[in-house]
């Protein structure tokens, strides 16, 4: 039978049961593709290509020598009585069963390596071992009944997980190269996530800090509609030939340009949500606890790390992270949810209920005020020292109740208190209710002055970056009641700033007013600081970029020989790069002289530039004068060529 060449459209569709096809059985790759493997499609080993829906495969399989099409047609029939008795025996655990190309050092070439996926997010009665044991023993056991060739490898999700957190991603490639027989949709999400991280790593793992599968897959309450959510964080702290906005815009392009490109290589479509974010900004989320940030760390697994997303999850674990008012607000409310659980439960259950119904609304508050949650036995002495003696907003006998919950806890725990009656419940309820409501008062008076705190502070911050905006534009003196219409004239009407943020404006400013004259409650504050972070954003980008513009038109490039420098004027001074492909940047500085000479260079460092430029707000305006000519012939030679940015 002639053999037929396919084109790369047709093996991206290839069946997944031509995985365990002998390779002399395949119809041969044309030329232009040469070997199937990772080359062509990434996350897949020599040799294996990805799955095909099944119409295509029964085309595909046509082609086929008619040995191999009974060969692939009782294999089909196998594996799906091997799902079914799997699915049977154990539904609600099976979160994928995949069939796993072969391996190359293979000596029995009918193996059929089977990896099945098992959700253990819900076991409780025994160990991971003993879980993972006594499933392996079953569905080994119903492989074998129906072929002796099915070699089932029987893997815990937890496990995945664990190997991604010790920097392992052995069980990751394990997934993304096998052809899936069923699948609840985390195997996809393993899978084209690997693909994409991989394609990612390729072209910019220099600048790669963490990337993270995070979202409701990892939160255990996906359905097969769920998109699959990524985080890819981008190290900005060596940039030096664009603005960070610049390279973030860059590089988040290209990273989602990749996501769609794995799900076409996938066909897995329209399902991965990516998320890119640079490490300057989102070292600023976490300090403020972003619920999108807090609720990432907490719950993200990553799939690669330079060593900084599993230290932020340790702190955020520890309680080092200091959460925002969206995570103090859940803390305070999660008090009057276990204390309605309570109610319910039983002894020991119970009282651990009670214990974390006072004890974390206690360091919400704590927290509120500035101060980083302290261990429970540490808690009520520091809430005595804050609250009741310097601050004089709390009682003494509501610290009281916190430590004898405390001290209860601490005797049920030890087993010096044997018993517990209905009577003493009712007390320890009734006082972690009066001490909840006390503490929902102490909230209010601490919002009331750290409200008076953040508006003010806002409110200068705003006022201080338009005012360095209009510097940089040109308008040098701004006055409070004179710096709305400036900037609607001077920067609105121009078209350098979108109308959207003027009337953000006009909101900050009378925000302002608003709260001095008492006027504001708790959930316009908190709009106006969301608004406010977003106008100061969006104003410092815009500084960056214009001064990233200023400072280019302060430079002279020159080439001379095969080489190209470069002098940027910066006031009186002139800072030279004689070598702008050299690695380690080569520098020196001169004194630009009244006439627009230069005085003699001397040795800099590139730190020092930086520092020099860091001082500056507002790049000088550059005036080139003739002398500046002959001194570049003098640092460069005699055939320097000039080109001037202006």
């Amino acid at each position: 039978m002639a053999k037929k060449e396919y084109t790369k459209k047709e093996y991206e569709k290839q069946p997944e049961l031509v995985h365990e096809l002998n390779p002399g059985d395949l119809p041969p790759l044309p030329p232009s593709l040469g070997s199937a493997g990772s080359a062509q499609f990434p996350g897949f080993p020599p040799g294996t290509l990805p799955p095909m829906d099944p119409q295509a495969a029964a085309e595909y399989a046509k082609t086929l020598p008619k040995d191999v099409q009974e060969k692939l047609t009782k294999l089909k029939k196998k594996l799906e009585d091997f799902q079914k008795e799997v699915l049977k025996k154990f539904d609600k655990y099976i979160m994928g069963i995949s069939l796993l190309p072969p391996p190359k050092d293979l000596k029995n070439k009918d193996e059929i390596d089977l990896l099945i996926l098992v959700d253990d997010s819900d076991s409780k009665k025994m160990t991971k071992f003993e879980l993972r044991e006594k499933l392996h023993t079953i569905i080994k056991k119903i492989a074998e009944d129906l072929d002796k060739n099915f070699i089932p490898d029987t893997v815990l999700l937890s496990e995945v997980w664990q190997s991604c957190y010790d920097a392992k991603y052995d069980f990751l490639r394990l997934v993304s190269m096998g052809a899936p027989i069923y699948d609840t949709g985390m195997m996809a999400a393993i899978k084209i996530s690997e693909i994409h991280k991989n394609m990612v790593l390729k072209k910019f793992e220099k600048y790669i800090v963490s990337y993270v599968l995070a979202g409701s897959l990892v939160q255990g309450r996906a359905t097969k509609e769920s998109d699959i959510d990524v985080f890819v964080v981008i190290d900005d702290t060596d940039v030096k030939k664009m603005t960070r906005a610049e390279l973030k815009d860059k590089l988040r392009a290209i990273i989602i340009g990749m996501g769609i490109e794995a799900g076409e290589m996938t066909g897995i479509r329209n399902k991965i949500n990516i998320q890119v974010y640079i490490l300057t900004d989102f070292w600023e989320s976490i300090k403020e606890a972003n619920p999108v940030i807090f609720t990432f760390l907490r719950d993200g697994v990553p799939f690669y790390d330079r060593g900084i997303f599993m230290p932020w999850k340790q702190l955020l674990k520890m309680g080092k992270i200091k959460p925002s008012m969206e995570a103090i607000d859940m803390y305070m409310s999660s008090g009057e949810q276990m204390l309605k659980r309570v109610e319910f439960k039983l002894k020991d259950a119970g009282m651990e209920d009670l214990f974390y119904a006072i004890l974390t609304p206690s360091q919400a508050a704590l927290m509120m005020f500035g101060v980083p949650p302290p261990t429970p036995k540490e808690t009520p002495e520091l809430m005595r020292d804050l609250f009741v003696k310097k601050e004089k907003l709390l009682e003494e006998n509501y610290v009281q109740i916190l430590e004898k919950q405390i001290q209860l806890r601490k005797d049920i725990e030890h087993g010096t208190k044997k018993e517990f009656t209905g009577k003493e419940l009712d007390e320890f309820l009734t006082n972690a209710d009066k001490y909840l409501k006390r503490i929902r008062k102490l909230f209010t008076q601490i919002e009331k002055i750290k409200e008076e705190e953040s508006i003010k502070h806002l409110y200068d911050s705003v006022v201080t970056i338009v005012r360095d905006i209009m510097r940089m534009e040109g308008v040098e003196r701004v006055r409070n009641e004179e710096i709305l219409q400036l900037f609607e004239t001077e920067m609105i009407h121009l078209g350098k700033i979108p109308e959207k943020y003027l009337g953000m404006l006009e909101e900050l400013i009378q925000a302002k007013k608003d709260y001095d004259a008492e006027k504001l409650n708790k959930a316009e504050i908190e709009k106006i600081r969301k608004s406010a972070n977003e106008f100061i954003r969006f104003m410092i980008e815009y500084l960056q970029r214009k001064r990233g513009r200023e400072v280019e038109k302060a430079k002279i490039r020159v080439k001379y020989g095969e080489k190209y420098g470069e002098v940027v004027l910066l006031g009186d001074v002139a800072y030279i790069i004689h070598d702008l492909d050299q690695e380690e940047k080569t520098m020196s500085k001169a004194k630009i002289n009244p006439d627009g000479s230069l005085g003699a260079p001397e040795k800099t460092t590139l730190e020092d530039f930086e520092v020099h430029l860091a001082k500056i707000d507002i790049p000088p305006k550059v005036f080139i004068k003739e002398p500046i000519f002959e001194d570049l012939k003098n640092i460069f030679g005699k055939d320097v060529e000039v080109l001037v940015n202006l």
